[in-house]
């Protein structure tokens, strides 16, 4: 960073930072935070703070956006980054909240070219290059270490965004190898599809089938969530997740692999 970025993120930092008490009390109240060392307390501060001031916050189905609400989605969103660039969300501004899970329709062509118009239903949704949307029901559900977080999901489908379509393949970091995170990934995913395929009950949300995007998303969830369940699962894409994230939940958190 040359010094004037410097000067820039540090007079941004003046105006914008969150108060010490009220990132704390944040802090506390997410179990998911567990464990974070007082540095990476500050830069997650620093990060937050940034976040708060680059992106805005929009209601949408009669939302009512509140402040403790945009702070927990910039908490999870920059634990995802905190050993990252921390101008990883760069590209897009917008942060859409809807009260509850809401409707987005859907269309199909079936190879006879027939159209079929659906809706699904979702919690949460990334657009690339657009905004990103949440449920603020599954926000307030999300941090609580069971393995479920719509923050992280959509947050690391914004990474995945960096080189392109969400595909299951972020831009990696020097000295990661792109064959091996294919080859890790790979077998882990058609390992979910075999299984979800068969009927079988599977430790990680059968919607990690959908795509290899889907499963990089769901794959980000448990590696913060429940680091033990995936570790135990999938090692080598826990592995993988470690060098990409450079953090280890699981030392963290004080859970067994």
């Amino acid at each position: 960073m040359n010094a004037f970025a410097r000067w820039r993120r540090e007079r941004r930092l003046r105006r914008h930072l969150v108060p010490r008490a009220t990132f704390d009390d944040a802090v506390r109240r997410l179990p998911l935070l567990d464990g974070l060392t007082p540095a990476e307390c500050d830069t997650l501060r620093e990060q937050v703070s940034l976040l708060l001031a680059d992106k805005s916050f929009s209601a949408a189905g009669g939302a009512a956006v509140e402040p403790d609400v945009q702070l927990a989605i910039a908490l999870q969103a920059c634990l995802l980054t905190l050993h990252l660039d921390e101008d990883s969300y760069r590209g897009w501004s917008e942060i859409i909240l809807y009260p509850d899970e809401f409707l987005r329709p859907r269309e199909e062509v079936d190879e006879a070219g027939v159209v079929h118009v659906s809706r699904d239903i979702l919690a949460g949704e990334s657009w690339h290059g657009g905004p990103l949307v949440l449920s603020i029901a599954d926000v307030r559900a999300s941090g609580r270490l069971e393995g479920f977080n719509v923050v992280l999901h959509e947050f690391a489908h914004k990474l995945d965004m960096l080189n392109g379509d969400a595909n299951g393949f972020p831009p990696l970091h020097r000295g990661m190898n792109s064959a091996d995170w294919a080859r890790d990934f790979g077998a882990a995913y058609d390992d979910l599809c075999a299984r979800v395929d068969a009927g079988e009950d599977t430790v990680v949300d059968p919607y990690a089938s959908t795509d290899p995007a889907e499963f990089f998303a769901v794959a980000t969830e448990m590696f913060f969530e429940v680091p033990d369940l995936l570790a135990d699962a999938y090692p080598a894409v826990y592995a993988q997740m470690q060098r990409f994230y450079r953090q280890d939940p699981l030392a963290r958190l004080g859970r067994p692999a």
